[in-house]
């Protein structure tokens, strides 16, 4: 069994973080689970245009609101605590934190490492192969 709170993985290598977003990788690919699970925090007022070439991710929002844009059509959705989106195409999108912070359980499949950080795309590099699940 694995239990992790918050508190233990922030200021650890599992807490990554760049411009308009905070990131708390409480899962990870050497846990051998087969996907990983983030605590994120986007703040009020950011914007990020994102697209995950190499991964699938679900993004659960239990707290603040805001709205995720698909680039390729321009459809806009509304976030707010009890949405989820998923980029099940590897979307390009662009999330953005309207009303307080936007806070997402979020679930990446293949899992990442924990210290992650996105590329100038916007995107994650594609996993190392390690066997196990994928």
């Amino acid at each position: 069994m694995i239990v992790r709170d918050v508190d233990s993985i922030t200021g650890t290598a599992r807490h990554a973080s760049g411009e308009g977003w905070d990131s708390k990788r409480l899962i990870v690919a050497s846990d051998g689970v087969g996907f990983s699970v983030h605590d994120t925090t986007v703040p009020e007022g950011s914007v990020l245009e994102m697209e995950y070439k190499h991964h699938v991710e679900a993004n659960y929002c239990y707290a603040g609101e805001g709205d995720v844009t698909e680039v390729s059509t321009g459809r806009r959705h509304e976030l707010k605590p009890g949405s989820i989106y998923v980029l099940d195409k590897h979307d390009r999108h662009i999330l953005r934190a309207i009303k307080g912070d936007l806070r997402l359980v979020c679930v990446f499949n293949p899992p990442l490492s924990g210290d992650e950080t996105h590329q100038d795309d916007g995107s994650f590099p594609p996993p190392e192969p390690k066997g196990g699940f994928a």
